[in-house]
C-alpha cells in the first residue's frame, strides 16, 4: 500500500516564498496539475516545475 503525505508543519529546512502571478499563468499551472496522476497542490506543482527547470538548465560547473 502506497503511503500518502500528510498535511502538517513544513520541514524545518524550508522557508516561504510569496509571489504574484498573472491569472493566465495560474490557470495554466492548475490545468497542468490536473494531468498529474496524484493531483498535486498548486504549491507542489510549482515546486515540481522549478525542480524540472533547474535540472534542464543546469549550468556547467565553474573551475
Amino acid at each position: 500500500m502506497e503511503k500518502k503525505a500528510t498535511v502538517g508543519r513544513p520541514r524545518s529546512d524550508t522557508e516561504p516564498v510569496t509571489l504574484r502571478l498573472p491569472r493566465e499563468l495560474i490557470e495554466a499551472i492548475d490545468n497542468r496539475r490536473r494531468v498529474e496522476s496524484d493531483l498535486p497542490t498548486r504549491p507542489e506543482m510549482i515546486r515540481r516545475a522549478l525542480v524540472q527547470w533547474l535540472e534542464l538548465t543546469d549550468p556547467p560547473e565553474r573551475e
